[in-house]
């Protein structure tokens, strides 16, 4: 089939090419995959396009490396974007280093804090990160976000266990059993 003079392999029905586009999580490459069944089956470029929330030039990009590539070439490629300040390696060593934690005797603190750890990663490998960049380091590492919650240090824990409601004692813990 073609679309405005552009022949599109036949690799897959325009029918197979929906069902594809239903079952893949990668909505980009899914809206190309419906523009081709939609050029396939016989709409103008621009329209099949349209109706797939794209340009004609983009279709006719996608066709030629749908043509070129098979279903692979219509996934984006990756973008090169800025490069990471540190390697693969140092990046596992900072893993290590949070999931280790501090030594307290040694440090003086019983957990790191993003400003512990940028003044680590400058002095152990001399790459600066301002705290909030740190922050996005330990999530693309894997790590969230974790806050103790405040306790009291005179803090009564049988009175806390006595005041917790169990299934054990339902009856003498709700009204409504």
């Amino acid at each position: 089939m073609a679309a405005h003079g552009l022949v599109i392999s036949t690799e897959y029905s325009a029918q197979e090419l929906r069902g594809l586009a239903r079952a893949e999580v990668n909505r980009r490459a899914a809206l190309r995959m419906l523009a081709i069944a939609n050029a396939l089956d016989g709409l103008a470029r621009a329209e099949a396009g349209r109706l797939a929330g794209m340009s004609g030039q983009a279709l006719c990009d996608a066709i030629k490396r749908y043509n070129s590539e098979g279903l692979e070439g219509l996934y984006d490629r990756p973008k090169s974007g800025r490069p990471r300040h540190l390697n693969a390696r140092q990046e596992r060593e900072l893993s290590a280093i949070v999931l280790a934690g501090p030594d307290v005797e040694k440090e003086g603190i019983s957990a790191y804090t993003r400003e512990d750890l940028a003044r680590i990663v400058r002095k152990k490998w001399r790459v600066s990160y301002h705290v909030g960049s740190m922050g996005r380091v330990l999530r693309r590492l894997g790590f969230s976000r974790q806050k103790a919650r405040p306790s009291h240090p005179q803090k009564d824990e049988a009175a806390v266990a006595a005041f917790k409601k169990s299934p054990a004692n339902a009856e003498k813990d709700c009204r409504y059993t």
